[in-house]
């Protein structure tokens, strides 16, 4: 019985939509909440704030992934089509070509070509996407997926720091906002790491340091600018 291995990059799909709209999700709903706390709002408007920061993010974020991963699944299917063409044009070349793929990754010619006729006859275009133009199951574009998934992510990493607006007194939400996004950001970046099979801490590390640095620049404007909204 022939066992499937499992490797990271069957993760690569829905993983970046997710680790992205998540962390999007909780660094601009906190740095939003702490920059109207620190201008001396009241709570209904840091309330107000983070609920439309999280439906306008979930939105934006759900529209344009699916819009750049459209783009990517049209360039695929262009290629495809091209692919389709010639292979129906010019099939002799379409094999030359496919064993010459397989010469320059270590193949005889002998061998290449046995093999670019058994693929041929099989599956023809399913050979020259894989081979030729990197088409790959597993990283096929999916627009809607991808878009949903940005979404959905971006609404829980958002839920946190609405939680803490709705919850925390006004005078300590920037304090506990912080602390507690700090912590979520790293365990985050560890989880992103960890799925991808990357340094944990690396990744808790990078992804909790910009999130401090765009709370803190947003806090700095509320209390510059101190506006009560």
């Amino acid at each position: 019985m022939v066992s499937l291995e499992g490797h990271r990059t069957q993760h690569i799909g829905w993983l970046r939509a997710v680790v992205l709209g998540a962390n999007d999700g909780l660094i601009s709903t906190s740095s939003l909440v702490m920059g109207v706390a620190a201008a001396g709002s009241s709570r209904g408007a840091v309330i107000l704030a983070a609920a439309a920061g999280l439906a306008a993010g979930a939105l934006s974020m759900a529209a344009g992934e699916y819009v750049s991963v459209s783009s990517q699944a049209d360039t695929e299917k262009a290629d495809l089509a091209i692919e389709r063409r010639e292979l129906a044009d010019a099939p002799d070349a379409e094999r030359r070509e496919l064993a010459g793929i397989y010469v320059k990754r270590g193949l005889t010619p002998e061998l290449a070509a046995q093999v670019a006729d058994q693929l041929t006859a099989y599956d023809a275009l399913g050979a020259h996407a894989r081979d030729e133009l990197g088409h790959h199951s597993v990283t096929r574009a999916r627009p809607i997926q991808a878009g949903l998934a940005s979404a959905a992510a971006f609404a829980i990493g958002a839920g946190p720091p609405l939680a803490t607006a709705a919850l925390v007194p006004t005078e300590h939400i920037p304090t506990v906002m912080g602390g507690s996004t700090l912590v979520l950001l790293a365990g985050l970046g560890a989880a992103a790491a960890w799925l991808g099979g990357a340094p944990l801490l690396k990744g808790a590390l990078r992804v909790a340091f910009w999130g401090a640095v765009a709370m803190g620049c947003t806090a700095l404007i509320g209390r510059l600018f101190g506006t009560v909204v």
